[in-house]
């Protein structure tokens, strides 16, 4: 019998359950476990935590868990732990080993009533995690707790129809992973070619059969023999913006651009602050950025350069974006942007951090790296080839990654309409 009135009080995502199921608050059909395991089990048994476990398909990151670090909960087998941090990214895992997990994972032990893969299902869906997630507290870090989650419904088909449920959407999840999955490999190989193609280019030119010549830098190894090697320091200027305190922010103003800015091939306003135009020009009018002008986040190698463009002209570059402009008659934006993104440069940074606990980079490490230097008529066409041939991979990519949602998108509606009798043949 449901405890509910075949009436408006079901949530959207549950309406319409089919006659011959009942439905249910989760708090009446399975019960939250707090069993804190003894120092034996904390040492010997496998911990997870919230990290360990995939969004939406619930499978765990790490083939083997380690012991456990820290104070968690005790799980057995069968117990389907919900991720109550974050929960839109749909962390569920059905446990198949006793374990111990962090006190971010709710512990939901179900009753006889409830088959635990289909509880996993069910926490698993689309409306049943879009229902946590509109009751969630905090701003930062939203999060819910068990009063929320155990308010929420729960559809009760009798148990051979949970059964069906949980192994048609086992075999129909497991071929749609099996898609993405080959449709993610085939992204990874794409940003490798990628990669490839762009540290050639920077370091090697476009003319497979030119004459090489040693670069005398290991790292480097050979290069066109009418290049040269310079230091990077004699082919741009770099700048990193200024350290400014939020008491200066304004409500409009000189936009000041921050590491939210600087994510694609250009510059945006994105999470920008503002500050009073007469105190830029007292000072700070030496930052101000330029068309053309190359902004790059040094708070890590994330393999981001992002152009100016007319949209963020005259705008301050907050601390930790390096700002760098090509010398005129030495090098090109075009060859910097690319460079500054190859494996060449990626690995001087780490050259020059390793050893450091400073996992970011500046100035001074710029100051230190060497490059090889093409003629600008090269840079140019190494420029030009490079965006075109770059364009290309990136459409292709776009595309697979849109299929890729597609599939998520339909997995997710899947599972919803098996776990509210939506699906023929369930019912």
């Amino acid at each position: 019998m449901s405890y509910f009135a075949r009436s408006d009080e079901l949530p959207a995502w549950v309406a319409g359950l089919p006659d011959s199921w009942g439905s249910d608050w989760l708090k009446w059909s399975v019960r939250l476990s707090t069993d804190r395991p003894s120092e034996e089990e904390q040492a010997g048994l496998p911990y997870i935590s919230n990290e360990d476990i995939a969004s939406w398909t619930g499978k765990l990151l790490n083939d083997e868990p380690k012991p456990a670090e820290s104070e968690g909960r005790k799980f057995q087998i069968d117990d389907v732990l919900l991720n109550k941090l974050r929960p839109y990214l749909a962390k569920v895992y059905h446990a198949d080993f006793d374990g111990v997990s962090s006190g971010e994972l709710l512990c939901l032990r179900p009753s006889d009533t409830v088959m635990p893969r289909f509880l996993f299902y069910v926490l698993s869906s689309k409306g049943f995690i879009d229902s946590i997630d509109a009751e969630t507290f905090g701003s930062k870090m939203p999060r819910a707790d068990w009063e929320i989650v155990g308010h929420q419904p729960l559809p009760l088909p009798p148990l051979e129809i949970q059964r069906r449920i949980a192994q048609f959407l086992d075999e129909k999840t497991a071929r749609i992973d099996s898609l993405i999955e080959k449709k993610r490999s085939l992204l990874d190989r794409l940003a490798e070619k990628r990669q490839a193609l762009i540290s050639r280019a920077v370091t090697k030119g476009l003319n497979p059969d030119v004459l090489m010549k040693p670069s005398g830098i290991d790292w480097l190894g050979d290069i066109p023999a009418h290049w040269e090697v310079i230091p990077l320091k004699r082919a741009v200027r770099y700048q990193e913006g200024p350290g400014i305190m939020a008491v200066d922010f304004r409500d409009d103003g000189v936009p000041l651009l921050r590491v939210s800015s600087v994510g694609g091939r250009y510059a945006t306003l994105s999470g920008v602050n503002y500050l009073d135009p007469e105190k830029v020009e007292l000072k700070w009018r030496h930052f101000l950025t330029e068309l053309g002008d190359l902004l790059i986040s040094a708070s890590a190698t994330s393999g981001i350069v992002s152009e100016v463009t007319e949209a963020t002209v005259g705008c301050v570059p907050y601390t930790g974006i390096i700002r760098i402009n090509p010398i005129e008659g030495i090098s090109t934006s075009s060859f910097i942007r690319h460079l500054l993104v190859s494996d060449v440069f990626l690995s001087q940074i780490d050259q020059l951090k390793a050893g450091s606990t400073i996992q970011h980079f500046g100035p001074y490490h710029l100051g230190l790296m060497v490059i090889g230097c093409p003629p600008i008529h090269e840079q140019f066409r190494i420029g030009d080839e490079l965006d075109e041939k770059l364009d290309k991979l990136d459409a292709n990519a776009e595309k697979i990654e849109r299929s890729v949602e597609i599939l998520l998108e339909y997995r997710a509606a899947l599972i919803t309409a098996a776990v509210t009798g939506k699906i023929k043949g369930l019912e």
